[in-house]
């Protein structure tokens, strides 16, 4: 019994330094902006319930949702062929998947935004190419806009939504699979019957990360986006800076963390951490 305790009394003494350092760190300046969203410019719940009402605001939230659902559906669509291949490819299809998915972690997220400028903007390659071989007449409109936006961020998150679906997909019971050949299923069936219900873990995982990343893109989408398709990050940043509203930036970032902290109770409800890396 004391030998329990004892090690229990060690590993809370290691451990203490990281929760000080992350109570300092991210606890104490959180509870700073909590207290200016209560009390910045008056004290009250004004700021939050202008959040109710402001109409501004409120697009804003519901323009974040929804980009940020479309790119974890494309995120994690893309991501799970990826991972197939990866996984369950050749040796020369593992590397190259291996190579895909890590070079992008070596690229800033700023190059890779204006890297896709340089590729959808009306004189960049994509529409000098499609009117050179008499595709279009006039330029498609593919950045500055949405569409840029979660091009942009599926390019980025594809890489992160990849290893949760790894995880699951490697601790896969081999023996399943070949039952269900043996039995007579297809490989069609087989994948989408068995093989995909059994990465359900990675999916959710992978969809939940994804979405918790999305909500909080700040360069990407405003560059991409141009000030046409502001998300929340965005906003929070014109709140502060140029407005200056701080009160009302205050509440929506309060409201962001909540939001993202529920997000990741959810994930490891579902998901156990050592299935994420």
């Amino acid at each position: 019994m004391r030998g329990i305790l004892s090690d229990r009394m060690g590993a809370a003494l290691l451990m203490a330094p990281l929760l000080l350092f992350l109570v300092l760190v991210y606890a104490w300046p959180f509870l700073g902006v909590v207290k200016w969203s209560f009390t910045l410019p008056t004290p009250g719940l004004g700021q939050y319930h202008a959040l109710l009402t402001d109409e501004l605001v409120q697009s804003v939230f519901i323009r974040t949702l929804r980009i940020a659902a479309i790119v974890t559906v494309v995120s994690v669509t893309a991501a799970y062929a990826i991972t197939v291949v990866w996984v369950r490819g050749s040796p020369v299809q593992r590397v190259l998947a291996e190579f895909c998915i890590l070079v992008p972690f070596w690229i800033s997220v700023l190059t890779r935004a204006f890297g896709w400028v340089a590729l959808l903007s009306n004189r960049g390659l994509i529409n000098t190419w499609l009117q050179s071989i008499g595709f279009i007449s006039e330029p498609l409109t593919l950045v500055r806009n949405e569409f840029g936006v979660i091009v942009g961020m599926s390019h980025f998150l594809i890489p992160f939504a990849v290893f949760p679906l790894a995880s699951a997909m490697r601790s896969l019971d081999e023996r399943v699979l070949l039952a269900a050949r043996g039995l007579g299923s297809s490989r069609l069936r087989t994948f989408w019957m068995v093989f995909v219900p059994m990465t359900r873990s990675g999916i959710i995982g992978s969809a939940l990360i994804t979405f918790v990343f999305s909500l909080g893109f700040f360069v990407t989408p405003a560059i991409l986006g141009g000030g046409r398709s502001v998300m929340i990050a965005e906003l929070i940043y014109l709140r502060i800076f140029q407005s200056p509203d701080w009160g009302l930036g205050a509440a929506i970032s309060v409201v962001l963390v909540v939001f993202v902290a529920a997000l990741m109770a959810l994930l490891f409800r579902y998901v156990k951490p050592k299935q994420l890396v």
